[in-house]
């Protein structure tokens, strides 16, 4: 391995069994709560460790389920936090929820998913990094409503190095790199591509094509497992998934249904790494591999 660079640690052969949740995110905290706590009672019962929601699950999303964040009850939110940790606590699972973080003065909040561990304690936090947007003139845009984060979150479950992302982060590979190079073998990705107009979807949709293959090439290209959900809110462009390090999705739940799944990660040498040898060599900028020839015939780009 070539000098200076992190060797990822050995996970425990048992696998970590994370739970991938979804439901229709609504502007209704109350209603929000009821759906997060139900499916994580349900994912205890069958055997997760860690429990996995979507983007702005509990609070509801600016833009899209509500038009500003004047209209969010920060009250309503925080209690509805502390009844989550709770739960956490009894059931002794690892929730990461996706919600809102108030910030103080003018500032905008943190569009995050907060990291709350089996004894019911928020231990971290990320803050979606890249919020969509270069203008004010959609109110649907990130910006607008959030301000976005400076850091990449990680955290460790049972041997497992996780770290988290959000929706529009996944259009930025350097992200990937970064949580791959510090370690990370299991990325949870929260989506909302929900919600969108009827006549937009039906005419235009390439998020139902990109963000199954962006992540399945994410995955692949990294070596890491990837839990990505989604709103079920209608019309949902896609159903949540889950994604080996070979790049292969494995499972994935249906559009517009309030579901669970459940599934095992682990590495073991079935898990094929076509990239791995040359991974770190590419990092570090040397973007080829073995040895580079001196030769005019190589040199020379311009004859047969």
């Amino acid at each position: 391995m070539p000098s200076g660079t992190k060797k990822r640690p050995a996970a425990k052969p048992a696998g970590l069994s994370i739970a991938t949740c979804q439901f229709p995110v609504e502007a209704d905290i109350a209603s929000n709560k009821s759906y997060v706590l139900r499916q994580m009672r349900k994912a205890a019962r069958m055997g997760a460790r860690v429990v996995h929601f979507s983007e702005c699950a509990l609070s509801g999303y600016a833009g899209v389920e509500f038009d500003s964040l004047d209209l969010l009850d920060w009250v309503l939110l925080k209690s509805a936090t502390q009844d989550i940790m709770q739960l956490a606590n009894e059931l002794n699972v690892w929730v990461l929820l996706g919600s809102t973080h108030q910030l103080t003065g003018n500032h905008k909040p943190h569009n995050c998913v907060y990291v709350i561990n089996g004894s019911g304690e928020i231990v971290e936090r990320y803050d979606k990094r890249f919020c969509t947007g270069i203008d004010g003139r959609n109110p649907t845009l990130d910006l607008i409503h959030y301000s976005p984060g400076n850091h990449m979150t990680i955290f460790e479950v049972d041997g497992f190095k996780c770290g988290i992302l959000i929706c529009y982060d996944y259009r930025f590979p350097e992200l990937y790199r970064e949580l791959q190079q510090s370690g990370v073998q299991v990325l949870f990705q929260s989506f909302h591509n929900a919600r969108a107009s009827v006549v937009e979807d039906q005419e235009y949709n390439i998020w139902k094509t990109i963000v199954p293959s962006t992540m399945a090439c994410r995955a692949a290209e990294n070596h890491i497992w990837i839990s990505a959900n989604n709103s079920t809110a209608y019309p949902s462009r896609w159903g949540s998934f889950l994604v080996r390090p070979d790049g292969a999705i494995v499972n994935k739940l249906p559009l517009h249904k309030a579901k669970v799944m459940v599934n095992k990660v682990f590495f073991d040498d079935s898990f094929y790494d076509a990239p791995g040898p040359w991974r770190d060599r590419a990092v570090a900028g040397i973007l080829h591999s073995g040895c580079t020839v001196r030769d005019k015939r190589s040199s020379d780009r311009t004859i047969i």
